[in-house]
This record gives C-alpha cells, sequence and structure tokens, in this order.
C-alpha cells in the first residue's frame, strides 16, 4: 500500500491531474509532485517540489521524506514542449537514469510505476496485427520518443534486476487522447488539412485521458502487474479520424515527412516529425489482455469513443485563419512538388 508517493512530471497536464487524483485516495497519506517549473493547474492537496530529476538533488528528496512509491511520468514524447530534441532526451533518458539511481540507493522505496508507451513497439509492415506485451519490435525506433521510450525500459529492467525487492508496473500506453491532453498527434488532427501518408490508410489505437489516469492509479494502489498494455477496444483508421474531427485530407508520400514536418513546425501548427508518418502509415495494435485481467481495468472509453471525445472539442479549425491558409497552401504545394519528382517525368498520379 502507497503512503508516500512522489510524481514527476507535475507541472504537465498529466501528471498534475494524477497528483490531484492521488490527493483525494484516503489511504495515500502523501502526494510529493516534482518538476522544473510550478504547476499551472491545482494538483490538489500534493506539495510541490522544486526539483530537475536530472540532478542527484532527487535522492535527498526521496529519502529526507521516506518515499515508498514513486510514479514516473516525465517522460516527454514532443520536443517542442521540452524545449527541442536534444532537451528532451536529455528529460527522458538522463532524468530516467538519475531518477532509477536515487530509488535504488533509497531503502524506503518499495514501487515504481513508470508510464511508458506503445511507441517501443514501433511502426512497420512487417508488425503483427496485436502485440503482446512479451514481443519485441520487427524494427526498433531509431530516433525520437520511440528510442527514448525503449532505452527507458532499458534501465527500468536494469533497476528491476538491481533491487528485485521493488514492485515494477510498466504500463504502455497507446496515444493518449480526449478534450484536455495536447500532444504532437492531437495537434495533427487539428490540422486545417491533414497529411496522410500516399496509399496507406494506418489502424490507430487510442486510451482516453481518464482511462489512462485510472491505469495509473490501480497500478500505484493495487498489486503490482509488471509490463501492461493499456489502450480502448478497437481501432479506428487515420481517414476515418480525419473525418470524425471534420477535417479533410492530403495525400503525401511518406518520404515527405521531414518536409511536411519542417514546414508544420515552421508554422507553429504541429510537432510532426518522419517517425510520426512512419506511424501513420503502418499503425499499430496492442493486445489488451492483461490489462483486463492483471491490471483488472475496464475503459469506460472504446478507441473511437476516446477519439470521438477529443473531436467534440476540437473546434472547427486551429486559431489564425491567414497563418494557417498559407501554411497549408505551402504545405500542400510542397508536397505536390514532392510526389511529381517521385514519380518522375512523363507519369501522372
Amino acid at each position: 500500500m502507497a503512503n508516500v508517493v512522489l510524481v514527476t512530471g507535475v507541472s504537465r497536464y498529466l501528471g498534475g491531474r494524477f497528483a490531484r487524483l492521488l490527493t483525494a485516495q484516503p489511504d495515500i497519506q502523501r502526494v510529493i509532485g516534482v518538476d522544473v517549473i510550478p504547476p499551472p493547474h491545482d494538483i490538489g492537496t500534493a506539495e510541490f517540489v522544486r526539483a530537475d530529476i536530472r540532478n542527484p538533488m532527487i535522492g535527498k528528496i526521496i529519502t529526507q521524506a521516506e518515499v515508498d512509491t514513486v510514479v514516473h511520468m516525465n517522460v516527454i514524447a514532443t520536443p517542442v514542449t521540452a524545449g527541442g530534441r536534444v532537451s528532451q532526451k536529455e528529460i527522458n533518458v538522463i532524468g530516467t537514469m538519475q531518477l532509477l539511481a536515487a530509488c535504488q540507493k533509497a531503502p524506503s522505496i518499495s514501487r515504481l510505476v513508470v508510464k511508458s508507451s506503445a511507441s517501443v513497439y514501433g511502426s512497420s509492415p512487417r508488425d503483427p496485427a496485436m502485440f503482446t506485451e512479451d514481443m519485441g519490435p520487427k524494427a526498433l525506433p531509431r530516433a525520437g520518443f520511440g528510442k527514448d521510450s525503449v532505452e527507458v525500459e532499458g534501465y527500468v529492467r536494469g533497476f528491476s534486476r538491481r533491487r528485485p525487492d521493488v514492485e515494477i508496473s510498466m504500463l504502455r500506453f497507446a496515444n493518449i487522447i480526449g478534450p484536455g491532453i495536447s500532444t504532437s498527434l492531437t495537434d495533427y488532427f487539428t490540422l486545417p488539412l491533414v497529411p496522410v501518408p500516399l496509399g496507406f490508410d494506418a489502424r490507430l489505437q487510442f486510451v482516453h485521458e481518464d482511462d489512462a489516469l485510472q491505469a495509473l492509479l490501480l497500478a500505484t494502489t493495487g498489486p503490482s502487474v509488471g509490463i501492461v498494455n493499456v489502450a480502448g477496444d478497437g481501432v479506428i483508421t487515420v481517414q476515418q479520424a480525419a473525418r470524425l474531427v471534420g477535417r479533410p485530407t492530403v495525400p503525401v508520400p511518406i518520404s515527405a515527412g521531414g518536409l511536411l514536418g519542417q514546414l508544420v513546425r515552421r508554422a507553429g501548427l504541429a510537432d510532426f516529425s518522419p517517425d510520426q508518418m512512419q506511424f501513420l502509415a503502418f499503425g499499430r495494435g496492442m493486445d489488451t489482455t492483461r490489462m483486463r485481467e492483471v491490471l483488472h481495468l475496464e475503459p469506460r472509453f472504446t478507441t473511437r469513443g476516446a477519439f470521438e471525445d477529443f473531436a467534440r472539442h476540437a473546434g472547427p479549425l486551429v486559431p489564425g485563419a491567414d497563418m494557417v491558409a498559407a501554411a497549408v497552401d505551402q504545405l500542400a504545394g510542397s508536397a505536390a512538388g514532392v510526389l511529381s519528382h517521385a514519380l518522375g517525368p512523363g507519369r501522372k498520379s
């Protein structure tokens, strides 16, 4: 049973909501929220401590408060919110290393809960229809958040070997979506014109932000679960998702992911990267048997229901219509140029 819980990443939306949720649990005596900046939102009665998990000082906080449960939520998916790719990798990988080193030295630690990601499975045309927790990717993620997530999980496994007395729960979430959370994928689906990989219509899984929080709560207060996939039932395709949110689509060659990413980021519209283009081409599916049988989570929202809840709050268009229109014209024109070059002279799409 958790008595003193430390939550990393409380200044971000989901971390703040989770800290507030924990403070409402009668069996938890104390909640400590850690981040480098004060949270802009309500975290309930949780105590905020300004600290960087990349700094060994995090160990003193854990020891002095006699923390018994650490919930690591400060693995950041988007480089923009982290201040760039270099900073993102430092927070995700170096931060996790320092946090685990502190946990290893703290005798009071008895449980570690890690918010991981389905991105550890990668995305390729050779993938199975559904990944179970004991399957590995056909092609390891080579860059970005997916590579960070693989490294984070590797460090957690190493920690588990060094501290076999600590219970480990590692939740691999499908893309989290909902009315309040902002991610690279929610930004993508609120573009006024959604670029989709030419010739592909990938299957996507989502988990609603409320169900994600419930999963973390069960992993924190219930029995240890090991590694568990977390996703809503069913799948939707990229084209179906775009229709649900009321956006037209434009097909672009998958090789144009880098160019499109530069255009979209330059316009300040979304954090769009080549690895996301790969995911939107090939998709990913996870088996959630362990989620029900071990974590005992029955999501309130299906994948479609979670996306529909997001779509209801997405609005018709992002602010700044003139800027958006210009960026979309540039994006569409550049995509057409790339496609023409890819087809070669004398050929038509």
